[in-house]
C-alpha cells in the first residue's frame, strides 16, 4: 500500500529565494506518515495518552533524507509513504516527495513504538498486523 498525500508549498515553507526550505521536507514527510497511519485506523492522539499505562507513542529514531531537486513556492507536491520493514517495536517507512514525476526528495525513517515511560514497546498484535499488511501490499 502506497499512501499519497498532496501538499502545497506556501511562503512559510520556503527560504528567502522562494525555494522549499530543507526543514519543510521533514514536516511534509511527517504529515505523510501521520495520514498513512490514520488511514490504517491508527490514531496517534488516541494512543499517546501518557496517563494511560498502555500509552503508545511513535518516536523517530533515525531520519535519512536525500534531496534531489528543489521545490518552489506554489508547487503542488505529493508525499508517498510505504512501509519498508517491521520488526518488534520498530518499523521503517520509505517516503518520496514528488512534483508530478520529478523526485524532489526521498527519505527513510525508522520509527520506534514506546510506552509512556519512553522505553521501546512491542506494537500491539492488531496494530502490527495492520502495518505488516500495508508493507506486504506496497
Amino acid at each position: 500500500m502506497i499512501h499519497r498525500l498532496a501538499v502545497r508549498v506556501y511562503f512559510e515553507d520556503t527560504d528567502a529565494g522562494g525555494i522549499l526550505y530543507h526543514g519543510s521536507h521533514m514536516r511534509f514527510f511527517e504529515r505523510g506518515r501521520t495520514e498513512f497511519l490514520r488511514d490504517l485506523g491508527i490514531s496517534q492522539s488516541a494512543t499517546a495518552d501518557r496517563t494511560n499505562p498502555d500509552a503508545l507513542l511513535f518516536v523517530v529514531r533515525r531520519f535519512a533524507i536525500e534531496y534531489k531537486k528543489p521545490g518552489f513556492l506554489d508547487d503542488l507536491l505529493t508525499v508517498e509513504t510505504a512501509i519498508a520493514s517491521i520488526s518488534g517495536p520498530r518499523f521503517t517507512v520509505a517516503q518520496r516527495l514528488l512534483r508530478g514525476d520529478d523526485l524532489i526528495a526521498a527519505a527513510e525513517v525508522e520509527v520506534v513504538a514506546t510506552g509512556g515511560n519512553g522505553r521501546p514497546r512491542r506494537l500491539p498484535p492488531a496494530m502490527a498486523a495492520l502495518i505488516e499488511d500495508a508493507r506486504r501490499n506496497s
